[in-house]
């Protein structure tokens, strides 16, 4: 069954009023025409009333006027001219036979609506003087109703469905085709890549298929955008990263020193080349792939244990400086192994920036049907505008915080990281330090 807002709701209501409209447009055209062509026109009348005020006259003046006018009547405008009195008897001395007196039982006042012709046209009654006369008399041809029943039939009952259905499919072009245009036309400048290109936005207020189709395009564009710009960015920072080293291995080649501190030089040189490398590749399969990590129930106090241990034997730092306040029932629904490495990368960012005889510091709060776990450390923090900007990839704020070694991408893949496990991350300064954060599903 469709959805309250889907298309085929538009459609239907669309395709009804259009049969409603042309159903009532045919039957009040077809009255209106039955209506209008049936009435004699005002000249006809007139000219009724005028051939009235005659057999008046005429009878006035006596039987032998009226019979001569009678038959001039029948010679040059009916062949049935007869005036009855109010009994409905003929006057003037006429006698009228069966089947005149049964063509009586016809007549239609002359302002009555008259039937179509077919045979023969119509007797009219056209009433006059106080006496109650009337003069019948079969209709003239020239006076005749429904003249132009063909024109007008055709422009009524063909022209106004025509123009309804003009107006139906210009609807249905501007509820169909035209957003489908619009999305076309900006395909296309995506796909021209001009500048200030919009981003398939045309269709994202609409809340039914179509609607869909825009928003999912408009997804695809910006994933495509931002997969494209960070590739690019990426391989300017690589290229900027490897350029040092390379400089400094083409130094050390054509320096003079002793072949021990020449190797020394060169395994250091290509030792951070090899991990600038494979950090650079596992953050571009982390941005390309679309598949979220294996989730399942990890404890965070005893993963926090192993990293501490790890990170103390690395920095040479002392177990009693890497502290946690965990609950007890601290659990979490993630990757072992990426939340492992997410949370070595912050940690090791931490120690890194942190004074000689700074602490770092675990701190877990529960939020609902969440957990937040807070790295801390003791350092002097960073600006507020580039809280953000510490989870790019090469970004590196040396200049503020102390420690300034590395590549910047250690956050870049913990951010990466979280976001496969359906988490959040986000820093922001603390009193003194700063403070790294990770919300991940509580078990």
């Amino acid at each position: 069954m469709p959805g309250r807002h889907s298309l085929f709701w538009r459609l239907f209501g669309l395709v009804t009023l259009f049969c409603l409209a042309m159903i009532w447009a045919s039957d009040h055209v077809g009255r209106r025409i039955n209506r209008e062509n049936s009435l004699l026109s005002d000249p006809a009348r007139a000219e009724l009333l005028r051939f009235a005020a005659a057999a008046e006259n005429a009878l006035a003046q006596g039987d032998t006027a009226y019979a001569a006018w009678v038959d001039e009547m029948r010679w040059s405008e009916s062949d049935f001219v007869v005036v009855l009195d109010r009994d409905l008897q003929p006057m003037g001395g006429v006698v009228l036979n069966d089947e005149t007196r049964r063509q009586l039982m016809f007549v239609r006042h002359y302002e009555w609506p008259m039937s179509r012709p077919r045979e023969r046209l119509p007797l009219v009654s056209v009433p006059f003087g106080e006496a109650g006369q009337q003069l019948v008399m079969r209709l003239p041809e020239r006076l005749r109703p429904w003249r132009n029943l063909t024109w007008i039939t055709v422009v009524g009952l063909y022209l106004v469905p025509v123009l309804l259905s003009v107006v139906f499919c210009s609807l249905l072009y501007s509820l169909l085709i035209s957003p489908l245009d619009r999305l076309r036309r900006e395909a296309n400048a995506v796909r021209a890549d001009a500048p200030g290109t919009p981003m398939l936005t045309c269709l994202g207020h609409r809340r039914d298929e179509l609607g869909e189709l825009g928003r999912s395009l408009e997804y695809l564009t910006r994933r495509l955008h931002d997969s494209i710009a960070q590739q690019q960015q990426l391989l300017r920072d690589l290229s900027h990263e490897l350029r040092t080293p390379l400089s400094r291995l083409r130094v050390a080649c054509e320096s003079e020193r002793a072949g021990k501190d020449l190797r020394s030089r060169v395994a250091r040189e290509v030792d951070g080349m090899q991990d600038l490398v494979e950090r650079t590749l596992e953050l571009a399969w982390l941005d390309s792939e679309q598949s979220r990590f294996d989730c399942e129930p990890v404890d965070v106090a005893t993963l926090w244990d192993v990293l501490s241990e790890d990170a103390c034997f690395e920095a040479g730092w002392p177990r009693e400086r890497i502290l946690s306040q965990l609950p007890a029932d601290c659990r979490v629904q993630g990757n072992l192994n990426a939340l492992a490495q997410a949370m070595e990368n912050v940690l090791r960012n931490a120690i890194r920036h942190s004074p000689p005889d700074g602490v770092v510091r675990l701190v877990a709060e529960h939020d609902g049907a969440h957990w937040c776990l807070s790295i801390e450390d003791a350092g002097q923090g960073v600006a507020d505008d580039e809280l953000r900007i510490i989870f790019h990839p090469f970004a590196r704020l040396s200049a503020a915080r102390p420690g300034g070694d590395g590549f910047g991408l250690g956050l870049a893949i913990a951010a990466s990281m979280v976001r496969k496990q359906h988490g959040e991350i986000w820093a922001e300064n603390a009193s003194p330090g700063l403070r790294v954060t990770i919300r991940l599903q509580s078990v």
